[in-house]
């Protein structure tokens, strides 16, 4: 078995969902999932079909996020996982509703940041170990830091 670590590439302000489903349905559930969540929400789909044809299934509603979404999904060639790249939304929009999704079994990550998953590769296939988000800490939050972090939400709508 190989260890490799895979860099997800995310488009210029959008963000990723990775997560593991069960299956091929998955692509038309998702996306009822992103169209009733968001009006307006852009976003790419990829499924890794995991027997059969073994396919990389996609949806989605913008050309450019889905390709994104289908270089990662061949990029982390790991079954029955899911990349699904948005934007003009973001995670906490639709996160809750993904994994109310039937066919969802757990989400990798949510994010924004600079992604990196670990894979184990053997003769059968790849599969998500986890990932790697974003960077280290770098310490601790002081009272500025906080009023920055509060600032901030309610300068992007999320807090009064």
């Amino acid at each position: 078995m190989e260890l490799k670590s895979v860099r997800l590439e995310i488009p210029e302000e959008a963000n990723i969902i990775v997560g593991q489903s069960h299956f091929i349905k998955t692509v038309e559930d998702l996306y009822e999932v992103m169209v009733g969540s968001v009006p307006g929400v852009k976003f790419g789909l990829a499924f890794c079909e995991a027997s059969m044809e073994c396919l990389v299934r996609t949806d989605g509603n913008d050309p450019e996020l889905i390709d994104a979404a289908v270089k990662n999904a061949l990029a982390v060639g790991a079954g029955h996982t899911f990349y699904l790249i948005m934007k003009d939304a973001y995670p906490i929009n639709v996160l809750n509703a993904v994994k109310r999704c039937q066919e969802v079994c757990s989400i990798y990550c949510a994010t924004a940041n600079p992604v990196e998953v670990i894979t184990a590769v053997s003769e059968q296939g790849a599969g998500i170990l986890g990932v790697i988000d974003g960077f280290s800490p770098k310490g601790v939050e002081n009272d500025e830091n906080k009023e920055a972090r509060k600032s901030l939400l309610q300068a992007i709508g999320y807090k009064r």
